[in-house]
């Protein structure tokens, strides 16, 4: 009798065990567990950037669900040539679902625990909605949202993430690019930079532009583009797509870990669009199709030209910081150039610049510009670039004439696409350990808030 007791309760205590296991969420997170990838109708190159690298925390397994098509065709492809690179080659193995029902089938399947968005942007914040509310985390590239009526469609999406304690994050590569964390840096140096001035819409406090361009190169080849990239529809407007980044970099430099109220610090002064016209040729040549598609017939001039509202700007005043982003796109980057970016940084003592033209042989360059004759800056600034040196050793100021250049050694200067994988490292932290900073949601609301409202004011215009 006694054996059979003991026996009894042995398959009394694996009954149990075995029922509490059973009740764990499927997708909850687990310091013991990998995070596993489940990429969304992957449309866009930037979906395939997040897997130029393994991360130890990350199945290698990656789950792909889209309709059949050349998007998905070229991610895969995309992936496989990291896997099969000479240098540092990855070993992802995708796994993947065609069909028109492949959203409700990732929902129903549950293959993974972290949504990848990155494509058309016509149905993406519905997306992100229901991914949250079917128990998923959310990478999203930018832009979440594109027009001011699905930012309300956003903001619920951020109330269910935080009901369900999942996380909605979006890409924002460009706080990992080297020439801005140094400007960051220098301006929260108030003995080299003083104070942020207030600005006016004239002069404004901060100002950054980005020009971008739709013939490019990415990981060595010509890009091609979707047709439905140059559909402002499906894309968005550019005041709601590159500028995103640009919106992100003012709020994170000049309230560096402050959170933002949408409703109360934001005020938009003006807003403009305009449209970069490309010929068919030119078309052709980006999407390797014969003709326009026929829901591209409103933005088309004789039959020839494709009109895309792909170039905005932005003057709008940031609690009292009055800032202007501009995103302007061109159909192709002269010889030996790229993608370029301009920024501002006004203080009471010194201007911070980034430039990236011909003087810098189109590679970004910070520097540093007292505001008029001030005494012994020379030696303020020797003294306080330790502090700088101490995050970002090897850091050093060459002086030319009344302004300095910082010298940034090579090993700094990744590129673009290597800030897909900080990104996709800093997300993961964030899961891991559940420690997202306050500020993160309230300013990418504030984000995008700025966004849709500009395009909203230059639509009206």
């Amino acid at each position: 009798m006694l054996f059979q007791s003991n026996f009894e309760r042995s398959c009394l205590l694996i009954f149990v065990i075995a029922i509490i296991g059973s009740c764990k969420p499927p997708l909850s997170v687990e310091k013991e567990k990998s995070f596993k990838l489940v990429t969304v109708d992957p449309g866009h190159f930037h979906a395939a950037l997040v897997q130029k690298m393994m991360y130890d925390n990350v199945d290698s397994v990656a789950h792909v669900y889209a309709p059949e098509g050349n998007d998905v065709k070229m991610h895969l492809g995309r992936v496989e040539a990291f896997n099969s690179r000479a240098e540092q080659p990855t070993h992802w193995r995708e796994e993947v679902y065609y069909g028109n029902d492949f959203f409700e089938k990732m929902l129903e399947q549950k293959a993974g625990n972290v949504i990848v968005l990155s494509g058309n942007n016509q149905k993406k914040t519905e997306y992100i909605a229901k991914s949250l509310a079917g128990g998923f985390h959310v990478l999203a590239d930018k832009p979440m949202v594109i027009d001011s009526k699905d930012f309300e469609l956003l903001k619920s999406a951020f109330e269910t993430a935080e009901a369900n304690h999942l996380l909605l994050y979006d890409i924002m590569t460009e706080r990992f690019e080297i020439t801005t964390l140094l400007q960051k840096e220098f301006s929260l140096l108030p003995e080299v930079f003083g104070e942020l001035k207030e600005g006016t819409v004239d002069q404004p406090t901060v100002t950054k532009e980005s020009v971008h361009h739709f013939y490019k190169y990415v990981s060595g080849q010509v890009l091609t583009r979707p047709a439905w990239f140059m559909d402002v529809n499906q894309q968005g407007e550019g005041i709601v797509d590159v500028t995103t980044h640009l919106v992100d970099l003012v709020q994170w430099e000049c309230f560096p870990e402050q959170i933002l109220d949408y409703k109360k610090d934001i005020q938009i002064i003006n807003a403009s669009r305009s449209t970069t016209n490309i010929t068919l040729s030119e078309f052709k040549a980006i999407t390797k199709l014969d003709s326009f598609p026929d829901y591209l017939n409103n933005q088309i001039v004789n039959d020839t030209l494709l009109r895309i509202y792909a170039n905005g700007e932005i003057n709008y005043k940031l609690k009292n910081v009055h800032a202007k982003v501009s995103g302007k796109w061109n159909y192709k980057a002269p010889e030996g150039t790229g993608d370029t970016h301009y920024s501002i940084m006004r203080g009471t003592i010194a201007n911070l610049i980034i430039k990236q033209g011909a003087e810098q042989k189109y590679k970004p360059t910070l520097y540093l510009n007292p505001v008029g004759e001030i005494a012994g800056f020379e030696r303020v600034i020797g003294e306080h670039i330790k502090q700088v040196q101490v995050k970002y050793p090897g850091i050093e100021l060459k002086k030319n004439g009344n302004e300095w250049e910082v010298v940034v050694p090579e090993s700094y200067k990744e590129g673009h696409e290597a800030h897909f994988g900080k990104v996709m490292q800093k997300f993961l932290g964030y899961l891991q350990n559940n420690d997202l900073p306050a500020w993160e949601v309230p300013n990418m609301l504030a984000k995008y808030y700025t966004t849709t409202q500009a395009q909203k004011i230059a639509k009206e215009k």
